[in-house]
């Protein structure tokens, strides 16, 4: 088996969603110090904070909630690798996402469905507009899902859905890709150390950090994962106990036993916000 480091290498161009922080950002940081010559673009908002030359690094600025924005975003992205690396695997990460707590429709019906675009379309839309060139120059598609995705997430209704379809679709993309020289990885962490709780409506602190994990440590297992050949990866063995466990009760049991754990983690009701 590869190493990640020769595993990266063997990509001449590495394409992130939401790298302006969190595990967006920790992936290009990742991505350049294990390949230097790498060339990445960015889709996000803002411009990410990481002092890399600029001709490593290209950002597009875009908010892929919306539909034509996606569509501009994806042509400077052919643009990008036609210029700066016309040869060579692709790799496309999927990192732009974000949830909400609280009971639906909270904070507002147009934040749950703004979710639903940047979570499910958004991934859906670039990675069918970039298809034809990762498939023509072969490499991955690494899809950030979450372990949300095995049960139904009581006051994360929304979120959880829409990981869940993150999950089965890239496992499916994964099936008729076989034998294309791409291929698709859907990576599913858990608790991980970003603003994501607090952007969500929970109580800062709500879940241990026992339970929690760095960035770095998600970001390592995902490569490591797509090193291996992995179609799947749960990220950290306490997540793969808790993924084994709801995988085997009932779903209505999972949902209520759900609605127990994440009851007491509200803290206010979320503006809406993405990376």
């Amino acid at each position: 088996m590869p190493s990640s480091t020769q595993m990266l290498r063997s990509f001449s161009a590495v394409i992130v969603t939401g790298g302006s922080s969190g595990l967006g950002k920790a992936f290009i940081e990742h991505a350049v110090t294990l390949h230097p010559e790498a060339r990445v673009c960015n889709l996000s908002r803002k411009k990410p904070a990481i002092n890399i030359a600029e001709h490593t690094l290209r950002h597009v600025a875009c908010d892929l909630e919306e539909k034509t924005e996606i569509t501009r975003a994806a042509e400077e992205v052919l643009i990008f690798l036609r210029s700066v690396a016309p040869d060579g695997r692709v790799l496309l990460i999927n990192n732009s996402g974000f949830g909400s707590y609280g009971r639906f429709p909270a904070p507002t019906l147009e934040h749950q469905l703004g979710m639903v675009d940047l979570n499910v379309r958004a991934v859906v839309h670039l990675t069918g507009l970039l298809l034809p060139t990762l498939k023509t120059r072969g490499g991955a598609i690494m899809n950030i899902a979450s372990t949300a995705a095995f049960q139904p997430t009581t006051y994360m209704a929304t979120y959880g859905a829409t990981k869940a379809f993150l999950l089965h679709w890239s496992l499916a993309l994964n099936e008729e890709l076989r034998g294309s020289g791409l291929r698709a990885l859907a990576v599913c962490p858990g608790p991980t150390a970003t603003n994501f709780g607090q952007r969500a409506g929970m109580r800062i602190g709500s879940v241990p950090d026992s339970l929690s994990m760095t960035c770095d440590a998600v970001v390592g297992a995902a490569f490591r994962a797509l090193a291996a050949g992995r179609a799947q990866v749960v990220t950290g063995w306490k997540n793969k106990l808790l993924v084994a466990f709801s995988a085997k009760i009932p779903k209505p049991l999972a949902a209520r036993g759900s609605a127990v754990a994440l009851e007491k983690f509200r803290l206010k009701q979320a503006a809406p916000s993405s990376s």
